[in-house]
């Protein structure tokens, strides 16, 4: 008979890996003094290609991650990967942050910054190159992240949109 402690976690629970990009304090000053609130920035993903990030508030720090960590887990999109990297190169952008993505060779690791670093370690890529452009606010820089891989495309999908097969394509 196997006794389960109650810290132990359900298996299932841990497919994500949770990453905390970015926690915020503000304050509003009420009639008794400040009053405190937090927001958190996260990105979860099962280092298999799927790969989300949300955003919470409350009045509470570990509360705001909880809620963001369960919005990211809603939006959740697919990463296309070969052998570790991404298939091209792309630019996303959403408002005045663009973020440039390159594939890498094996054996080079994730060069990017800290927002760009935490969506690729959660999606599974081991090699890719990056340079954040425009605005580093971090909110943006993870959009426009996200707003790259939702436009990256691989091989299969080109070849079968053109309605050729992948042999045709490469010759």
């Amino acid at each position: 008979m196997e006794h389960q402690n109650k810290f132990d976690k359900d298996p299932k629970e841990k497919e994500f890996v949770e990453k905390l990009v970015t926690l915020k304090r503000t304050s509003k000053t009420v009639k008794g003094g400040r009053r405190m609130s937090f927001s958190a920035l996260t990105v979860v993903g099962d280092q298999k290609g799927r790969v989300g990030y949300g955003f919470g508030k409350a009045n509470d720090v570990s509360e705001a991650i909880k809620k963001s960590i369960d919005r990211a887990k809603r939006n959740l999109v697919t990463m296309p990967l070969k052998n570790g990297t991404i298939p091209h190169d792309i630019i996303g952008k959403y408002k005045s942050s663009e973020v440039l993505l390159k594939p890498a060779c094996s054996g080079t690791g994730i060069i990017a910054g800290g927002a760009v670093r935490a969506i690729m370690d959660a999606a599974g890529a081991t090699d890719v190159l990056s340079k954040s452009l425009g605005s580093g606010t971090s909110v943006n820089v993870v959009r426009a992240t996200f707003d790259a891989i939702e436009h990256l495309m691989n091989a299969a999908t080109v070849a079968k949109n053109r309605g050729k097969t992948l042999d045709e394509m490469w010759g």
